[in-house]
């Protein structure tokens, strides 16, 4: 089993059983994005080696309108894909097993949360993963210590006020407060 098995896996929804071959790929990745994440969080930076170091975490190119502020944290890092003019401020962590994507223009503030793997809830089948993506739209706003669970997409435009814990879809536009996240008014659109 390769990564790249692994990731067909996840992207297809497939639980990952504890103890597996594809489990045990899984922990071989996570070595690697601890040794990146160590090295991107160990000292300062340029902005050019900070996107460089993030490209070798999720094992693609970066564009160059991407800004990371460290420390960032992932224990996977090969299932994220950024669009274009992403700001990520310090403090994020992206367990990205299940996959996130983010789309242009969008801001992630200090401190978010992005999980994108469930345990079982048996409790013998607890080292179980099932994943599900998160799917963050074009010119979205998390705010500062927002938790963002499995499976849940975020629409273009949305906010989402910080320390909010998103636990369902949000619709495009609108923004969201408290833990669970509900919508309590609409973006203000100019014009």
């Amino acid at each position: 089993m390769e990564l790249d098995d692994l990731l067909d896996a996840l992207n297809a929804g497939e639980t990952i059983t504890g103890g597996s071959p594809l489990h045990a790929v899984m922990h071989r990745a996570s070595q690697d994005a601890l040794r990146v994440t160590a090295e991107l969080n160990g000292s300062y930076h340029e902005p050019t080696r900070v996107l460089e170091l993030l490209a070798q975490l999720i094992g693609k190119p970066v564009h160059e309108s991407v800004a990371l502020f460290p420390p960032f944290y992932t224990d996977f890092g090969k299932n994220i894909t950024l669009g274009e003019r992403i700001f990520i401020n310090s403090g994020c962590k992206f367990q990205d097993q299940g996959g996130v994507t983010i789309g242009d223009d969008s801001l992630i503030g200090h401190n978010a949360l992005l999980a994108t793997l469930n345990h079982d809830m048996d409790p013998a089948r607890r080292a179980d993963m099932h994943p599900a993506p998160i799917v963050i739209g074009k010119r979205v706003w998390l705010g500062s210590n927002v938790t963002v669970l499995p499976g849940v997409t975020i629409g273009d435009g949305a906010v989402v006020a910080a320390a909010s814990v998103v636990t369902k879809d949000v619709p495009a536009n609108s923004v969201v407060v408290g833990s669970p996240a509900k919508v309590v008014r609409s973006v203000p659109m100019e014009g």
